[in-house]
């Protein structure tokens, strides 16, 4: 007899998903300013940051277009992080997830570059969200 919750498509283990709303304040520098720039639907798709994917916690992700947007700061260059972030892709590419990646230096001295790949990235998946962003290609 299965589980409850191995019945449900989208079960969030609960302290993953506490921890997940544990890590949305605060936000990193960087996080914050990608946050201001994607919130309420700015860029025609809804994102949501710290949200919870199987066992992982993304940046920020937008379910309608399966982006997964990750913002890698010092500690993505420690010992064993690479292996670790290329295993995460890996994994959430199987699901069909698309995962973009950017530096905190990207964030604080390119944001309108980030902004224009995310954006490209979501109508590359889903073209009704340039039209939902008022934009014009």
């Amino acid at each position: 007899m299965p589980r409850k919750h191995e019945l449900k498509e989208h079960y969030v283990y609960p302290p993953l998903l506490q921890r997940a709303r544990e890590m949305r304040h605060p936000l990193t520098p960087a996080e914050a300013k990608i946050w201001a720039a994607v919130r309420n639907n700015q860029l025609g798709v809804k994102i949501r940051r710290q949200h919870p994917i199987g066992h992982f916690i993304a940046d920020f992700c937008c379910a309608a277009t399966k982006l997964v947007i990750e913002i890698d700061g010092d500690t993505h260059a420690e010992p064993g992080q690479a292996a670790y972030g290329a295993a995460r892709t890996a994994w959430l590419e199987e699901r069909g997830h698309r995962v973009v990646r950017f530096t905190n230096h990207d964030v604080h001295h390119n944001l309108a570059a980030v902004l224009e790949a995310i954006h490209a990235a979501c109508i590359a998946r889903h073209p009704e969200a340039d039209q939902r962003a008022g934009r014009t290609t």
